[in-house]
């Protein structure tokens, strides 16, 4: 971290001699590809609304850490939240219900019972920074942590990448070649939870789906080869991180809502040079 601080403070720039900007950037560079990566698998599966419903349910996570008496209900939320991604997917499995209807029920009722558990005596107010998020209050330790998930989902992703992909693109063929389809769907539902549990208060539960779907969705705009489709997704994330961040700085905007709308942009720009 301290190498890290001294890389930045050689920037000529006012902003990177603030710790907090510092530390905000290294975030923005760990996530942002992490992110690039889940939603062009997310996009690929038609999972958008899954991710969404993920972040909603965040709520209910949120709420049990509070009952429990935690003061960092991270740990609650990324549970919950995993516990919700198997529900999901057994639900999908077994339910003659459409996977939209499913996670759409589900998110209903997460919803409905972290609302219901945080607004006990009036408490809901103190929870409302979920919804936003704050990208420059992130510390070391908690830097740390998201390393620490960024690194196991990756290199998860890339051990599990061919049969996954597989198991999305055709789950007939992914059986016929020995593959798990729904053992995989599963797992990747419980990472996509994972990572959008872990990176909720800093991004914001308003904003958190834009992140996952709007780079994987302008690199589709972009390119047809599954290779240069992550490496663009990549690319488009972190810039709009990066760019994001820095307005937000100048501005005095919400940093995650801001890298969105510069995420954005890049979309409606890909359709200028959108590929048939």
């Amino acid at each position: 971290m301290t190498a890290w601080r001294e890389l930045v403070g050689l920037l000529p720039w006012a902003w990177a001699h603030y710790a907090f900007m510092q530390n905000a950037l290294l975030a923005v560079l760990l996530i942002t590809p992490l992110f690039a990566a889940l939603g062009c698998m997310v996009v690929n599966s038609r999972m958008a609304f899954f991710s969404e419903a993920i972040g909603h349910a965040a709520l209910t996570g949120i709420a049990i850490g509070a009952l429990a008496g935690c003061a960092d209900p991270t740990f609650a939320i990324v549970g919950f939240s995993v516990l919700l991604a198997f529900a999901v997917a057994l639900l999908r499995r077994y339910s003659f219900a459409s996977t939209d209807t499913v996670i759409g029920l589900v998110m209903a009722l997460a919803v409905a019972l972290g609302v219901v558990l945080l607004s006990r005596g009036g408490g809901f107010n103190r929870y409302t920074a979920y919804l936003i998020g704050d990208l420059l209050t992130i510390t070391p330790a908690e830097l740390a942590r998201l390393a620490l998930v960024a690194a196991a989902v990756m290199a998860g992703g890339a051990w599990f990448f061919n049969r996954l992909f597989l198991a999305v693109l055709n789950p007939a063929l992914a059986r016929s070649r020995g593959v798990n389809a729904w053992a995989q769907e599963a797992l990747f539902s419980a990472a996509v939870a994972l990572v959008v549990a872990v990176s909720l208060a800093w991004v914001g539960l308003l904003v958190i789906n834009s992140l996952l779907i709007l780079p994987a969705a302008t690199a589709r705009n972009l390119t047809r080869r599954m290779s240069s489709y992550l490496l663009v997704a990549m690319a488009v994330s972190v810039a709009a991180g990066v760019a994001g961040l820095l307005a937000s700085y100048y501005w005095a905007t919400a940093t995650g809502a801001t890298i969105v709308l510069v995420a954005m942009g890049f979309f409606l720009l890909s359709l200028i040079f959108r590929r048939s």
